[in-house]
């Protein structure tokens, strides 16, 4: 048992400084050994192989910020599930029943959703356009 605060503390802070002196060796490494070759490729904004169209400072459809705000929201309602299975056994058949109602207002959130088109938010607003009529 540590008797002050500072032996309680110190693998704490042995574990900070080894942390620290291997991200500043593998960053001094990558500076000292690693290749400096500039061309135009390297300069381009995207490495991948496909050739930058327009600028970066194009604005984004609002249904790409749709579709990523529905993304975070299924994600937030998927993290219930695991409190439930932790306490599954207790609730018994009250806390299935309270999880499947729960687990079907989310489907039907997300079939309107599907219904509406919000996921095709990649197609034009021709494809918008059938899907509602």
């Amino acid at each position: 048992m540590p008797t002050s605060i500072y032996e309680a503390y110190f693998p704490v802070l042995a574990q900070i400084l080894l942390a620290a002196g291997l991200a500043a060796a593998l960053i001094a490494l990558g500076v000292l050994l690693g290749k400096r070759v500039r061309n135009r490729a390297k300069d381009t904004p995207y490495e991948c192989g496909i050739q930058p169209v327009g600028g970066a400072r194009e604005r984004f459809s609002v249904k790409f910020y749709l579709v990523a705000m529905l993304f975070i929201l299924f994600d937030i309602e998927a993290i219930f599930f695991y409190p439930w299975a932790v306490v599954y056994k207790e609730l018994k058949l009250y806390g299935f029943v309270l999880m499947l109602i729960f687990i079907e207002v989310v489907l039907t959130g997300f079939y309107f959703i599907w219904r509406k088109g919000v996921l095709d938010w990649a197609y034009g607003e021709e494809r918008q356009e059938t899907r509602r009529s």
